[in-house]
């Protein structure tokens, strides 16, 4: 297991953004052990310096922050880059994770946290990234027995053609690529069906109930389109050949 996660994150870049020294020192120890490079700043505006000199594989960043708030860093940082951004925050409230998300976060975990918990997570949002970058040089993605070729805007299952509408077929893309990432109802209506839909939750729910017949083996237990209770959905995440 430690020898699997050493290969996956050996070369990654992990930027730690922690007010707490003990906290900054503990993570820094641990994640430095994984294989991982590890850069630290303390507060928002040292953070902020810091992405631009460092140019991170992965954030690390604390909502409660001196100088500046983790939720406005990660508002900066989203109007450039589209680095994985992993928010650690000693609150647990439904609306800031969904406020976290919205901004922009890969996703959320709340303190305290297992180190295992953590670097799983890492592991996940780095390999989105990843898979990300080769859908911009290949327009095919198969996980497990679906497959969806981005170019031709076709879906199969099984080796069999899927009949979607187009709404169907946005949400599934969307969910696909940023598989293993929290999308929260908001974001999801206003990237598929547009800013006056931002609060039609409900009309969300029918169109997932309508893919998770299409594509799960048994939609009462989904296997690829997670729910995330509060949040929204979470399409599972890739695993690795």
């Amino acid at each position: 297991m430690v020898s699997e996660i050493h290969t996956t994150l050996k070369p990654a870049k992990i930027l730690i953004i922690e007010d707490e020294a003990p906290s900054l020192r503990m993570l820094k120890r641990n994640l430095t052990g994984y294989g991982l490079r590890v850069v630290t700043a303390s507060d928002g505006q040292e953070a902020l310096a810091s992405i631009e000199e460092q140019l991170p594989d992965l954030i690390l960043l604390d909502i409660n922050l001196p100088r500046l708030s983790g939720l406005e860093v990660c508002r900066r940082v989203r109007e450039w880059s589209q680095v994985p951004i992993i928010v650690l925050s000693a609150r647990s409230e439904e609306y800031q994770k969904v406020e976290a998300l919205e901004l922009g976060a890969d996703d959320y975990l709340t303190k305290p946290f297992g180190l295992n918990e953590l670097v799983a997570r890492i592991k996940v949002a780095l390999r989105r990234s990843n898979q990300q970058q080769a859908e911009k040089k290949e327009p095919l993605l198969t996980i497990d027995d679906l497959t969806i070729n981005f170019a031709e805007h076709r879906v199969y299952l099984h080796g069999q053609e899927l009949k979607l509408t187009h709404q169907q077929y946005e949400l599934l893309k969307y969910l696909t690529q940023n598989a293993g990432r929290v999308i929260t109802h908001r974001s999801a209506l206003m990237k598929v069906w547009g800013p006056e839909y931002e609060n039609e939750t409900q009309y969300l729910h029918v169109f997932i109930g309508q893919l998770r017949h299409k594509i799960e083996p048994d939609p009462s237990r989904p296997h690829y389109i997670l729910t995330e209770r509060g949040l929204g959905y979470r399409f599972r995440s890739i695993q690795p050949d």
